[in-house]
């Protein structure tokens, strides 16, 4: 099997991630280039790690895993769709971020345009923190498919490391176009933001249960 039918199992396997990854973006009220690096690492790495796993499991626990990963990923994405939506319809106005004009950043139809006041203050008092256990949950929950992928390498005799570097490089790629992709269209609409990125991984996780169900 050679680079670009590595290249298109890794794009196909990254779907479901750049997908979520632009739900991230959706989020960020301005880009975060530290944040966005870590996101398409998380996802690249996981991306990268689950057809080692396979590889190295083999078929010998094949038949358990494609009978339960459907489920997993489910769970996993319908649990923080819901808490995305959660939060989007519980958030408290005393989240607001105010800038040293008085206004809310967030809200305000002046932010990351010319005709802004206070730009500099604007941008230095927007604060978003990663929540490392939602992103693992993610990136598992977007790379499980890869388990199989993995086992079926076993069989065909794939240059493991080669796989692995291909998949993982190509997810990266995608999760950080994703990231800034979602933030480009996002910026300035949190709330309707959080509340689409929540309907979509609720979605996703859905359309994963019914293609294992009926597949």
């Amino acid at each position: 099997m050679g680079v670009i039918e590595l290249f298109l199992i890794g794009a196909g396997l990254s779907m479901d991630a750049f997908a979520v990854a632009v739900c991230k973006g959706l989020g960020m009220r301005r880009v975060n280039w530290r944040h966005v690096l870590v996101i398409a690492l998380f996802f690249g790495g996981f991306q990268a790690l689950m057809p080692l796993i396979g590889w190295t499991v083999g078929s010998l626990f094949a038949s358990s895993i494609a009978a339960v990963d459907h489920w997993i990923a489910f769970g996993l994405l319908v649990f923080i769709g819901g808490k995305m939506l959660w939060d989007a319809f519980h958030e408290s106005d005393d989240s607001a971020v105010a800038c040293a004009c008085g206004r809310d950043c967030a809200s305000c139809p002046k932010y990351r345009t010319s005709a802004c006041e206070r730009p500099d203050a604007s941008v230095s008092q927007v604060r978003e923190a990663l929540d490392y256990r939602e992103l693992v949950m993610l990136a598992v929950a977007t790379s499980i498919d890869a388990l199989a992928v993995g086992v079926t390498f076993a069989f065909l005799g794939v240059n493991i490391w080669l796989a692995v570097a291909v998949i993982g490089v190509t997810t990266f790629a995608l999760s950080f176009v994703g990231v800034a992709v979602g933030n480009h269209f996002g910026a300035r609409f949190e709330r309707p933001a959080t509340i689409a990125g929540g309907v979509v991984l609720v979605f996703l996780g859905v359309k994963i249960l019914i293609e294992h169900l009926c597949g």
